[in-house]
């Protein structure tokens, strides 16, 4: 293992991110609020960046050191991005709304892998230049920490698509154009765009700017975190709600297929068989929630409008609210929970399983019975006309092996804070899916805070296993990745 050059990349990664601190900064003066959280913050994370990237490292670096690097950024993120929200806690404790560094610990992580989750009981209390940071750390976390400074600082000294493959979701990786920092560019190009676009959307349908900054953040990292209380249905408005619906599912389809867009190639990009699979899967969903909700809503348009809020939410893994979906009969409950394990598009800032491994599991399976029915015949996977190579297959298994084992083991340990079953499994579902609320406690009016710092401690790592899809933390934990060659 090359630690050297691991942290040298942290720190300057940490750079990055100390300096991403200045605009909720400038939002804090603008409205004339203490600064202090943020004065104190960003040189005590630059400092440590500084130290770290003037290490001096050999260029070894291999796919052990990308998931090791990115593995200890996200820890260190979550750690050091919570400073804020543990500072104003305690400069303001008559507020009681960060009790412990470990629930700014949960609330930095939660915004980071853009979950969502909160421990807060109250919003709206807090200033505009934290609840600024707050949604602005589900837009750095959506595209990738990593990704960020690969197209900022090209220049790494390593081979950064072992960075990008350990950090970006979904079973297959590639490049856009031959070189990586320039397929982030266009990463975060197009990621800009589509953030813009919403928030002069939401600014026609009448939310304030600063609103609709922060909701744009928060959908385009498909993380959650609004300014209001109610979330999304404290404005009452389905302009609102249609607009962030639109979006929600724009954010979770592949951004290599608006590439192809830019390229003139829109036949070849509406033919990928994950976005058939996804727009089937979130219509048949809309369709169906609309139906069995019907009785509890005036107009069939509404319950179709909400419907569709609510599947874009939670396949998106956003996790805004326009309504109680809690109240909802138990089917539309129980779909909501599908839709939590399938997620959003391999390549989108959403989370789950993703869709291309589900369709690729759907295909495995079709295989297999067709080899039970024809044992001598040859049958092969394919995704988007290619062949799948049973590599990429294999490795969807592993992960799919994993990612239940570890829903099964953290609900084992949260259920030690003796909750309800559907309490303690939606929340750990919720929390590795970066999905947000879960059903009862945790619905969409619940918060996390009712659970121990340990479970709270559980539930971070969670999501931080979530966003980087296993691998990464499972590298940090192992003791073969510790030694040296």
């Amino acid at each position: 293992m090359n630690f050297r050059l691991v942290f040298k990349l942290t720190g300057k990664t940490l750079m990055v991110a100390a300096c991403t601190m200045l605009f909720p900064l400038l939002v804090t003066v603008y409205y004339r609020e203490d600064p202090r959280p943020f004065l104190f913050t960003i040189p005590v994370i630059l400092l440590v960046g500084l130290l770290l990237s003037r290490l001096k490292s050999s260029d070894h670096f291999f796919p052990r050191e990308g998931f090791f690097t990115v593995a200890l950024i996200w820890l260190l993120m979550g750690a050091l991005g919570a400073l804020p929200f543990f500072l104003f806690g305690r400069l303001y404790p008559q507020l009681g709304l960060f009790h412990s560094y470990v629930d700014c610990f949960f609330e930095a992580v939660s915004g980071f892998t853009t979950t969502g989750a909160t421990i807060l009981t109250a919003i709206e209390p807090l200033p505009k230049g934290l609840l600024f940071w707050r949604s602005f750390t589900h837009w750095l976390g959506g595209m990738g920490v990593l990704i960020l400074t690969i197209a900022l600082l090209p220049g790494l000294g390593a081979r950064t698509l072992h960075l990008m493959k350990a950090e970006s979701p979904g079973p297959i990786v590639s490049k856009l154009v031959p070189k990586t920092s320039q397929s982030s560019k266009i990463l975060y190009g197009i990621y800009c765009v589509l953030t813009l676009l919403q928030v002069f959307c939401l600014r026609l349908a009448g939310m304030p700017w600063y609103d609709s900054f922060v909701h744009a953040f928060a959908t385009a990292g498909t993380g959650g975190f609004s300014t209001r209380d109610l979330s999304v249905a404290a404005y009452a408005s389905p302009s609102i709600e249609i607009i962030i619906t639109i979006f929600m599912l724009l954010f979770s389809i592949n951004f290599a297929l608006y590439f192809l867009v830019l390229c003139g190639k829109v036949r070849q990009a509406l033919q990928s068989d994950e976005l058939r699979f996804f727009l089937a899967v979130v219509g048949g969903s809309i369709v169906l929630s609309a139906l069995n909700i019907s009785h509890l809503y005036s107009t069939a348009g509404e319950s179709i409008r909400h419907a569709a809020f609510q599947v874009a939410s939670i396949i998106s893994t956003t996790g805004f609210a326009s309504t109680d979906f809690n109240l909802w009969p138990e089917f539309s409950r129980m779909l909501l929970i599908i839709l939590m394990f399938i997620g959003a598009c391999a390549g989108s800032t959403g989370g789950g399983l993703k869709c291309s491994r589900v369709l690729l599991m759907l295909k495995c399976i079709h295989r297999e019975t067709r080899r039970v029915v024809h044992p001598r015949s040859v049958n092969v996977v394919k995704l988007d006309g290619k062949v799948v190579e049973e590599e990429a297959l294999h490795s969807v298994l592993v992960f799919s092996v994993a990612y239940a084992t570890i829903i099964l083991g953290a609900s084992l340990l949260v259920a030690l804070d003796d909750f309800s079953f559907g309490t303690t499994f939606t929340a750990v579902v919720s929390c590795i899916g970066n999905i947000g609320p879960g059903l009862e406690l945790v619905g969409p009016m619940g918060n996390f805070s009712i659970f121990s710092p340990f479970a709270k401690i559980v539930l971070s790592l969670c999501m931080i296993v979530g966003r980087l899809e296993v691998l990464p933390i499972l590298v940090l934990f192992s003791k073969n990745a510790w030694k040296q060659n």
